[in-house]
């Protein structure tokens, strides 16, 4: 069984020159292994944004749906940065 499959892709040619040149380069020894690694980043991105998602955006959401009086305004927000950029907290 065939653990791996053929595919055809189009790229803009600055992204097709930035492929070339990263095995030009001996960065790597393919323009198949710069895609594959450049595929293994954006799948790395995707699971840490899920969990993020899943473990903190989700609950915080939640916490502040069933507690709105938690919630804070723009201009609060504004000046605690303004406080803890100037040292005036």
């Amino acid at each position: 069984m065939r653990t791996a499959k053929q595919i055809s892709i189009t790229l803009p040619n600055d992204m097709a020159d930035a492929v070339r040149f990263k095995v030009q380069s001996g960065e790597y020894a393919s323009e198949s292994e710069v895609i594959r690694d450049g595929l293994r980043v954006m799948m790395a991105r995707d699971r840490i944004v899920e969990s993020w998602l899943h473990n903190q955006a989700g609950p915080a959401y939640d916490a502040l749906k069933a507690g709105p009086s938690r919630a804070v305004t723009v201009d609060q927000i504004r000046m605690r940065l303004i406080a803890e950029h100037t040292g005036t907290q």
